[in-house]
Order: structure tokens, then C-alpha cells, then sequence
């Protein structure tokens, strides 16, 4: 019955991870707020809910801030799910969510700072991303789509999320743009995991053969985007018979529950046969396809359609002009959207296999943080509120649209505020029964 902050095996207190540092005003904030109260310990009443942000088939999502704290302090996400008894599922979904949100720590995961059990309702105080959802930038683009360039940096990103939860034996399941969020900075930040398969993985360092690695001439980029990953290097050939590449893959996942959004299902999804860690992969040349493309490959009049288009029809590629990677880049999709799971790109070796491919080439992986993402939402906010007709696709608060759902639920404005009515009165209700138990007690 109270915000309780995370804690690991090894420590029951309060203790910041190594990506979302102590020193960061988050964490300051609620380290101040509990050593505020009696107990030390926080709860639902010291939140402010501000407003809803979005909402699914199973949570809602509430911008908040700490009570007492400054105008200009920061702001949470508030993910509150409602554990109704006739859905006994949703228990479920909420322990998948719990068990990845407590178990990571990676800048394009969002952090955990608390978890709340409020009566039927499961709450998670995580990160604000005022950049909303990669739907919605869509949405804002002509026809829909990205430039190459610009669906390689977010690709690249999502990429790297992938690897890090496939390392933890977690099979996301449903990737897809809503689930896609940016942070202030422009950088993403992937949600929603209740959908998450836990697995056994077995990380290693395999070598690889290769014929020959060839450095090009001298040049120095600033940025880990450039031809030849801004390393600055001579350009002298250097043969190599082997490297080494650290894998990390859930080989032996295995599921026949069909989960996930219809367009970016995987074939063994559809057919019901059972699937693994390829219907990520899978999934990523659905992303990756949308993005450049401004739609999915299979999507038919109607569901059915779909599924049917993602068991027979042959992928297309429409004409993009201007663009020197088109070829690069059709090539990646294709050994992604590889209907036999056993031969799909990075079925066999994770996310290791797909950096690989040319169309990531001159990818500096380790410092793709260092990049400035295509667009950076605080900064255009900013413009944008200056009469800066030059802002970039809009106001970036906004999560507003129709999206696709992993569930197809829908709400209306009375069911969400009695979310707000029904959270807030039993915060207090709790804390009168608390009050007449100690009076009992004296």
C-alpha cells in the first residue's frame, strides 16, 4: 500500500543504477520526499497526477510530479494497470512487466523509480518522455515515413534495446512505432513489456571468420554515423582470419500463445506452430520497413487479410528517390522478413548478426549516444513556443491518434477519470483505516 522504490538481490535500499545515475533530479526528488516523511516511505498522496497521456487495453499512463516539488521540477510517468477479477491475465502481463522493469538498467529502457500496490490497482513511476511515441512522429511526416538516414539512427537505437533484453533472456514480442518512445534529447526509449517471454540464455564470445577487413582513407567525422565510424584511421588493408562477437540470444524460447499487434506478427505466430526469439527479428524488418516506407508490408483491407499477406505475400519495395542505400537497406529487410525462423537473420546470433549488415556500416555502436538524434523534442518544443515556424513536426506533448493495439480496447473520458477518483480515495481510505488501527492499538 505504498510507493516502495525498486530494490535489487543484493540491497534492499534505495540504489540508483549505473544509466540512471543518483546524482540525476529524479532520484534527488524522492530521496528528498521520503526522508520527508514519518516513515520514510512514499506514497500514492505525495503525487500529483497532472493528466493522462495515453491509454491500452490493459494500463493507462498519468503525467505526474511530486507534490511540494518546484513548477519547473521533473516529471514521471505514472503506468497504472487495473488488476479487474474477471481478467485474471492481467496479473499476469503485470508480473511480466514488473520482472523486466526491476531487472534492467539501459539508456533506451526506461527506468523504474517505484512501484505501487494501491488495492485492485499496480502502478509503475517510471520516466516522462516528453518526445511522445515514434506513431506519432510519423504521423507528422509527408506520407508517413522517414528518411534512410533518419530510420537508421532509430533503427540502430531499438536495435540496441533489443540486444540488451534479449541478454537478459526476455523476448519483447510486441515492437511496433507506439511502443517507441523519445525522450527530451531525441533518443529512444522502448516501452510496454508486458507482452515479454522470460528465457534461458547462455552469453558467449564466438568467433568469427572473416576474409578481409579493409580500412579506408584517413577522415575524421564527428560522428559515429560516418563512413568509416569517425575512427580516423589509415587507410592500409589489413587481413584478419577470425573475430570475435559477444552473443547473447534466448535460443530456446518457446511460446504458442499468439500476443502481439497483427501487422507485425511473425508466421509461426499466425500459424500457431510456437515461436521463439526470431519473431523479434522479425518484427524489427516490419519496423524498419515502416518506417522508410510509411506502412507495414502485409497490411491487407482487413485483419484477416493480413494474416493471410504474412503467410503467402511477397514482400515489395516501393521506388524511394535520392536514396543510396535503397539496395543496402531491401536487402536487410528481406533476410529479416525470412519466413523460416531457422534462417532468419538473427535467429541464430541476436542482434550481433544484423550490426553487421552493410546498411549499419560506419555505425559506431558504443557511443550512438554521443549522435544528434534526427529530431530533438525539447529543443523544437522550445522553438515552436518562440513562434519558431521552423519547429519540426509540432508539438511534441502530444500522444494523440489512432494507433494500433496489441489489445483493441478502448476507453472513454468518465472511465478515466474515475481511474483519478477511484486511485485517490483509496489512497485515502487506506490511510483512515491505518489511523484507526493505531488508535485501537493505543
Amino acid at each position: 500500500s505504498s510507493l516502495s522504490l525498486p530494490s535489487s538481490s543484493s540491497s534492499p535500499s534505495l540504489s540508483p543504477r549505473p544509466h540512471s545515475s543518483s546524482s540525476s533530479p529524479h532520484w534527488a526528488l524522492l530521496a528528498a520526499a521520503r526522508a520527508a516523511t514519518p516513515d520514510g516511505v512514499l506514497r500514492l498522496a505525495h503525487l500529483h497526477l497532472i493528466r493522462e497521456l495515453g491509454h491500452g487495453h490493459l494500463a493507462r499512463v498519468f503525467l505526474c510530479r511530486l507534490k511540494r516539488s518546484p513548477p519547473a521540477s521533473p516529471l514521471f510517468a505514472l503506468t497504472v494497470v487495473d488488476l479487474r477479477a474477471d481478467d485474471p491475465s492481467r496479473v499476469t502481463h503485470v508480473l511480466a512487466e514488473s520482472r523486466v522493469l526491476s531487472s534492467r538498467d539501459h539508456p533506451f529502457v526506461p527506468t523504474l523509480y517505484a512501484r505501487l500496490d494501491a488495492g485492485r490497482y499496480a502502478c509503475f513511476l517510471m520516466d516522462y518522455c516528453s518526445g511522445g511515441d515514434l506513431h506519432a512522429v510519423l504521423r507528422r511526416r509527408p506520407g508517413g515515413l522517414l528518411p534512410v538516414a533518419a530510420a537508421r539512427f532509430y533503427a540502430a537505437e531499438v536495435l540496441l534495446a533489443l540486444e540488451y533484453l534479449h541478454a537478459l533472456g526476455f523476448v519483447y514480442r510486441d515492437l511496433k512505432p507506439e511502443n517507441v518512445l523519445l525522450r527530451g534529447d531525441g533518443h529512444v526509449v522502448l516501452s510496454d513489456f508486458d507482452l515479454a517471454l522470460p528465457a534461458s540464455v547462455e552469453p558467449a564470445v564466438r568467433r568469427r571468420q572473416v576474409r578481409k577487413l579493409s580500412r579506408r582513407k584517413n577522415r575524421i567525422v564527428p560522428s559515429c554515423f560516418s563512413a568509416n565510424g569517425g575512427s580516423g584511421d589509415d587507410g592500409d588493408e589489413v587481413n584478419a582470419k577470425e573475430q570475435f562477437e559477444f552473443v547473447a540470444e534466448p535460443t530456446t524460447a518457446n511460446s504458442k500463445d499468439c500476443v502481439g499487434t497483427h501487422e507485425y506478427l511473425a508466421p509461426e505466430l499466425v500459424s500457431g506452430s510456437g515461436h521463439g526469439n526470431g519473431v523479434d527479428w522479425w518484427a524489427f524488418g516490419v519496423f524498419l520497413y515502416e518506417l522508410v516506407y510509411g506502412r507495414t508490408p502485409f497490411k491487407g483491407h482487413a485483419k484477416d487479410a493480413t494474416l493471410k499477406n504474412i503467410l503467402a505475400k511477397q514482400v515489395t519495395y516501393p521506388q524511394l528517390d535520392g536514396e543510396a542505400d535503397a539496395a543496402q537497406l531491401r536487402d536487410l529487410i528481406g533476410r529479416l522478413l525470412e519466413r523460416d525462423p531457422r534462417r532468419r537473420m538473427g535467429s541464430a546470433r541476436g542482434a550481433a548478426e544484423i550490426k553487421r549488415h552493410p546498411f549499419f556500416a560506419g555505425v559506431d555502436w558504443a557511443l550512438i549516444r554521443c549522435v544528434a538524434p534526427p529530431v530533438v523534442p525539447d529543443k523544437d518544443s522550445a522553438a515552436a513556443g518562440a513562434g519558431d515556424k521552423k519547429a519540426k513536426l509540432g508539438s511534441w506533448n502530444s500522444m494523440g491518434g489512432k494507433k494500433r493495439s496489441s489489445f483493441g480496447r478502448k476507453s472513454n473520458y468518465e472511465e478515466r477519470q474515475g481511474v483519478f477518483r477511484k486511485l485517490m480515495s483509496w489512497s485515502q481510505e487506506s490511510r483512515s483505516k491505518k489511523a484507526k488501527t493505531n488508535k485501537v492499538k493505543l
